[in-house]
């Protein structure tokens, strides 16, 4: 076989894939909407099973339902069979996937949930399977032609299934109202958490901002400097800010002895404010583009306005982004 042929193959069974992938759309009906609203009502621990690839799938969407603040857990049926059935509590939800929903190693598990009353749903491409006829709530997948050469190897099947299970839970958001913020919640380590944290998350606030009125010495200036070990001092007038004086301004103008000049002759007149509700990677980024260390928060209402003292959330330092991993 030619080198070339390979991406011809790869490419053949990519667009058999994404065609049977259409077929998804027969699944969104009532029996869909039912999973959700019972996952969503489920006051104990929603418990996923299958075996074999389909049981990869059921690890994978329990991860993701963990990961969106839904309590889970993968069960595998067969090891259910030798003492696990005791994980499962009458609180409890199975979410059992099989394509041919005949699987021996599930019997077990649906008769003891099915005997003690707890709710099953099934996901399944045959309407009179051993799993379907045992569940609460009936999904039944599409039947799919497998995108191999031999048309019998699972893919398409495999694929169809992870895309069920991914829309169950994408749809399952929607009904808890999750969120960017909730998201970070459960996800504090990470690539994705580290992109969604928040500058009002790491800066800071209240007294720990440096602040002194524009009345006052450079000498003043420089002890609040070093009094907060942040490199600077925001310059306020009545109920403004009004400039922000650094470290190095302070240095460069005591050095050539102009201790009685006014802050308003050495300060930054139009410092940098950013959104408090921003992404801590905006917030490097402004500070990479601008060679700045520190930048202004404020709400987002008040973002390009004239900044009132009560509008300055806080202050947010490359030294808290960096420490938080973000890059």
């Amino acid at each position: 076989m030619k080198k070339n042929n390979y991406i011809k193959l790869a490419k053949k069974s990519a667009e058999k894939q994404i065609s049977e992938l259409k077929k998804i759309n027969k699944v969104f009906n009532y029996s869909f909407k039912r999973a959700v609203d019972s996952i969503y009502s489920c006051k104990g621990k929603v418990i996923c099973a299958g075996v074999g690839k389909s049981g990869l799938i059921a690890r994978k969407i329990s991860a993701t339902l963990s990961s969106v603040g839904v309590s889970s857990f993968f069960l595998s049926p067969s090891e259910a069979n030798h003492g696990d059935l005791g994980q499962i509590d009458k609180k409890d939800l199975l979410l059992v996937f099989s394509y041919s929903g005949n699987t021996t190693e599930l019997s077990n598990m649906l008769k003891y949930a099915n005997r003690f009353n707890i709710k099953v749903i099934g996901m399944a491409s045959k309407p009179d399977s051993v799993l379907l006829q045992a569940s609460d709530i009936k999904i039944l997948i599409p039947k799919v032609k497998e995108a191999d050469p031999t048309g019998m190897v699972p893919t398409s099947s495999t694929s169809i299934t992870l895309l069920l299970g991914d829309c169950l839970a994408v749809a399952l958001m929607s009904k808890i109202k999750f969120s960017k913020e909730r998201f970070k919640v459960f996800h504090p380590g990470g690539n994705i958490g580290q992109t969604l944290l928040l500058v009002k998350d790491i800066m800071l606030s209240g007294k720990k901002i440096p602040r002194i009125k524009i009345n006052n010495s450079i000498q003043s200036a420089s002890k609040k400097i070093t009094k907060h070990k942040l490199g600077l001092v925001v310059i306020t007038d009545k109920n403004k800010v009004v400039g922000l004086l650094t470290d190095g301004d302070t240095r460069r103008s005591l050095k050539y002895n102009t201790k009685n000049d006014s802050l308003k002759k050495h300060m930054n007149t139009r410092p940098k404010f950013i959104s408090e509700n921003s992404t801590a990677s905006l917030a490097l980024s402004l500070m990479n583009k601008h060679r700045i260390t520190s930048l202004l928060v404020t709400s987002e209402k008040n973002l390009n306005s004239k900044h009132k003292l009560k509008d300055l959330k806080g202050i947010v330092h490359i030294h808290s982004i960096l420490q938080h991993g973000i890059k």
